[in-house]
């Protein structure tokens, strides 16, 4: 396997930085194989970069045959950071697709995965990659960033009543505009350029509210848009594999019912993109 650091870098972000994590590629068994890769956007309230959701995940899908990688996004600059952290999504999606061929990935399968406030981050990617003002405040084409799919975990999605308030304060700012707000609140940007989905949540999160992905889920519908939804009735949020490999110290975030998301998504890649 291939670990490598790139330099993520759209003019003012000083941290930014994407981890690729690349098969190797036997000839003996696979020929000249290309594979889907799976890029992951840890959570952290866009406050901070939660490594028990970066590293631990990558290796999980490295398991399912894909690449990984995960995007340290830049968080140096709280509460004016729009759209800062979606323009570095986008260019470390655009590197990857840039280099498929050297590296053995599937161009046609790069797949974005984001965990909380991670989630809504790799949700904005969906919704936006085909938008005009994206594209021109990319200076990319849209194809070049344009996600394959999307997995969501507990994801921050809606600015209204069942908001992660501080997820969009640090976002947007505490005197953000209602535009913006509503730009923002992702269960009201859904179209029919969104890709496929899987995401799951919790019953008894009571951080992020359930009624987040659910919102987003019936926006998925009225689109057309294909997913797969998992709601587990117990365990908190930022639970991250929910297994003790990616618990905090205080060891909370493992439930047995939780676990069971990975091999679902697994199963879900394995259908969709021919893993």
């Amino acid at each position: 396997m291939t670990c490598k650091d790139v330099k993520i870098d759209i003019g003012n972000a000083v941290q930014a930085r994407l981890s690729l994590y690349i098969q190797d590629n036997d000839l003996e068994m696979y020929g000249e194989r290309k594979r889907p890769l799976v890029l992951v956007c840890p959570g952290g309230a866009y406050e901070f970069v939660c490594c028990r959701e970066g590293e631990p995940i990558a290796l999980q899908f490295l398991t399912a045959g894909c690449h990984a990688a995960v995007l340290w996004y830049d968080i140096s600059v709280q509460g004016v950071a729009h759209p800062q952290e979606l323009l570095e999504l986008a260019q470390a999606t655009a590197y990857i697709r840039e280099h498929a061929e050297e590296y053995m990935i599937d161009k046609d399968k790069i797949i974005v995965a984001g965990f909380s406030a991670g989630g809504h981050l790799a949700a904005s990617l969906g919704c936006f990659w085909h938008t005009d003002w994206l594209a021109q405040a990319t200076g990319m084409k849209k194809e070049a960033y344009q996600p394959n799919g999307l997995v969501l975990a507990y994801p921050v999605i809606t600015s209204g009543e069942f908001a992660h308030r501080g997820s969009f304060v640090n976002l947007m700012g505490a005197n953000a505009s209602q535009e913006l707000e509503e730009q923002l609140s992702l269960e009201k940007q859904v179209t029919e350029n969104m890709p496929p989905v899987f995401m799951w949540h919790t019953f008894e999160d009571d951080a992020v509210p359930l009624e987040n992905s659910l919102m987003f889920a019936v926006a998925l519908r009225k689109a057309g848009v294909n997913f797969e939804y998992h709601v587990f009735p117990h365990g908190g949020h930022g639970y991250a594999l929910a297994t003790k490999e990616t618990t905090g110290k205080d060891m909370i975030e493992i439930e047995p019912q939780c676990e069971q998301w990975m091999p679902l998504c697994k199963n879900w890649l394995k259908y969709n993109y021919n893993v």
